[in-house]
């Protein structure tokens, strides 16, 4: 970078700078006719040509390492800058606390750039463990501005898992949960934390307290669906246990007991039919009064559970269909159900 730029007044071209003198830029061959010219900017040429020139000398120098960020600013998707720029960082042996001060820099207008983080992993790699804090609040302040932010939040996952700093990733996910519990990133980061954190002993030892949590959730928003899939994610393997577990058949019949907001606990209900629940007489009744009474009394209860899911969920019908169609009878088959287009509620 220019000692002008560095003090924001105009910039200097590079073919003005007299430390630049010894170098002949390499312009951009497109070839004799190029079909469709591209409109660069003359700072933008200019930057390339002299890049290409440092580039093909293999310099490694200090007034290499800012082209590269000049030229970054100017293209920060350009994969060969950024991996040249690497090479000259190691070749220096840089402080790369400032390199993450500078992706930081890049990253405020163009966060969502793969090469951007594939750099700053490899920074943090280099600074081990000390850059776990820098990095946790990186990404929170992306987090800031997206709450979804994929990138951020594999890079966050990679932290952790390569450096620790699990410590207070648990509350840290619940805060976000509490801002937003249609978050499903963070929903998602804390599956990852109860997996994968060597802190907490693993998803059996933690199954008891966090379903006592997600629960908690869906009573206060059930039209959510983030919980509910959480809910079943911590049976991951086990969906026996899921369908004996009678919070979860509880939970269940509480919703539909409100006739609103039903795909979520009827779907929760049909995976614990289809993995052997019994269902108690309430969860009989329930689903008995969402059926139309033109349905078919001998109908088994995964059979009534999806074709009501069909007439509530009407973009997913054919997937209903579907599950219906693998349900294991119980009774005798029912094949007509075609011509019920309403439901009682």
């Amino acid at each position: 970078m220019s000692s002008d730029e560095d003090q924001g007044t105009i910039r200097t071209p590079i073919s003005q700078r007299p430390e630049w003198a010894d170098i002949e830029p390499v312009p951009q061959h497109d070839g004799p006719n190029p079909v469709v010219a591209i409109a660069y900017t003359d700072e933008f040429v200019e930057t390339m040509d002299y890049f290409r020139a440092i580039y093909l000398g293999n310099e490694l120098s200090t007034r290499a390492l800012h082209l590269t960020a000049e030229a970054i600013k100017l293209n920060p998707g350009n994969y060969t800058i950024w991996q040249f720029r690497r090479q000259i960082l190691e070749a220096l042996g840089t402080e790369l606390h400032e390199e993450l001060d500078f992706v930081e820099q890049i990253a405020a207008a163009s966060s969502k750039n793969y090469q951007i983080w594939h750099h700053r992993r490899w920074v943090a790699d280099k600074l081990g463990p000390e850059a776990v804090a820098k990095e946790f609040e990186f990404t929170k302040k992306c987090f800031d501005q997206d709450a979804k932010h994929y990138h951020a939040w594999c890079h966050r996952q990679w932290v952790l898992q390569a450096f620790g700093g699990w410590e207070n990733e648990l509350n840290y996910c619940q805060r976000l949960i509490e801002d937003d519990i249609f978050n499903n990133s963070a929903w998602n980061q804390r599956f990852f934390v109860i997996t994968r954190s060597p802190l907490l002993g693993g998803l059996e030892a933690m199954r008891t307290s966090e379903v006592s949590y997600t629960i908690n959730s869906i009573k206060a928003h059930p039209e959510n669906e983030s919980p509910w899939r959480y809910l079943r994610g911590l049976y991951k393997n086990d969906l026996q246990s899921l369908a004996t577990d009678p919070l979860v058949a509880s939970i269940c019949l509480e919703v539909l007991n409100t006739k609103s907001n039903l795909v979520h606990a009827l779907n929760m209900l049909l995976d614990l039919v289809s993995h052997g629940l019994q269902a108690s007489e309430g969860l009989r009744n329930v689903v008995d009064s969402l059926v139309l009474d033109s349905a078919p009394s001998d109908l088994d209860m995964a059979r009534k559970i999806s074709l009501v899911l069909e007439l509530v969920d009407p973009m997913r019908a054919n997937y209903w269909r579907w599950r219906r169609s693998t349900v294991t009878a119980q009774t005798a088959p029912f094949q007509n159900v075609e011509g019920i287009t309403g439901l009682t509620l």
